[in-house]
């Protein structure tokens, strides 16, 4: 299957997001994929409110999965997201809580985080603990996050995971260059685009941004994955790396020829349905 599935992301995908002209375009487009192709839609969610903040939330036992996900900051939503979260909801048995945090370009840098940490902030204490996870931009956002508690000294979360995690917002990743061709959804050459649009003149530098840049000396479990032909590739690579020269516990994923946040098309790839049962796996041992 996946390989009907990457032409066909490099056709229509790929295009899409190098050609779309405005926030919105890409938003729509991504909810209508969502609808079509991330099956089935996860049931059991309710909408409300965490510190203001709008939520998708799903009851379960622990621990509670609290989940960022992806889209460049600027794009994606809960929806989009909560089928492949409710699949590892089911083997987890784990509780649900996919945060809306604010988007840019109406809500640039740092909107997304102040978001995230006043949702995690209502709910540290939950009995059973927290997982942090996140997909891409939410990948990178989860990470931030766990930056931020470490430096605030809050309660930690159990462990924190992340597919394909945008970690580096100054693109001095090799990987984005060496995959431009091999990456079957991303457009290189729009990063720039999506880093202005969030940025917005704030400094790539600022491990809120970038956590590739940030302190995790003290922190969780940490499992990440990306795909060897990603742009992204050196995001997870060098992620890797600085987490465990502050001696973190880290879990690396490399998997060869898979597109970008492959776990989403949990329907279509037996690859996305195996990495899903990992990640369930390792939450279950946290």
């Amino acid at each position: 299957m996946r390989r009907l599935l990457n032409p066909y992301l490099r056709v229509m995908e790929k295009r899409r997001l190098r050609n779309a002209k405005s926030p919105g375009a890409l938003r729509r487009a991504l909810e209508v994929n969502a609808r079509l192709f991330f099956l089935p839609r996860g049931r059991g969610f309710t909408k409300t409110r965490i510190a203001g903040v709008p939520v998708l939330r799903r009851d379960g036992v622990a621990p509670l999965l609290l989940y960022f996900h992806g889209g460049g900051y600027v794009f994606g939503s809960p929806t989009t997201h909560k089928a492949m979260l409710a699949q590892i909801a089911r083997r987890v048995g784990c509780g649900l809580i996919l945060p809306d945090y604010r988007k840019a370009p109406e809500h640039p840098f740092p909107a997304a985080v102040e978001d995230a940490l006043e949702v995690y902030s209502a709910v540290m204490e939950t009995p059973g603990g927290v997982v942090l996870g996140g997909d891409s931009a939410g990948g990178g956002l989860a990470l931030a996050l766990l930056a931020e508690i470490l430096r605030l000294g809050l309660p930690l979360p159990k462990g924190l995971f992340a597919f394909s995690p945008l970690t580096d917002f100054t693109g001095s990743g090799e990987s984005l260059r060496s995959n431009a061709a091999s990456d079957v959804v991303l457009p290189a050459e729009r990063t720039g685009d999506m880093t202005d649009m969030y940025l917005q003149g704030a400094d790539p530098n600022d491990p809120r941004a970038s956590p590739l840049f940030a302190a995790f000396t003290g922190a969780p479990p940490v499992w990440l994955c990306a795909g060897d032909t990603e742009i992204l590739l050196d995001d997870t690579r060098r992620m890797t790396e600085r987490l465990r020269e502050q001696g973190v516990q880290v879990t690396e994923v490399i998997a060869h020829d898979l597109p970008h946040v492959w776990p989403l098309f949990h329907t279509l790839l037996p690859e996305a349905r195996a990495t899903l049962g990992q990640v369930s796996d390792w939450i279950r041992r946290l």
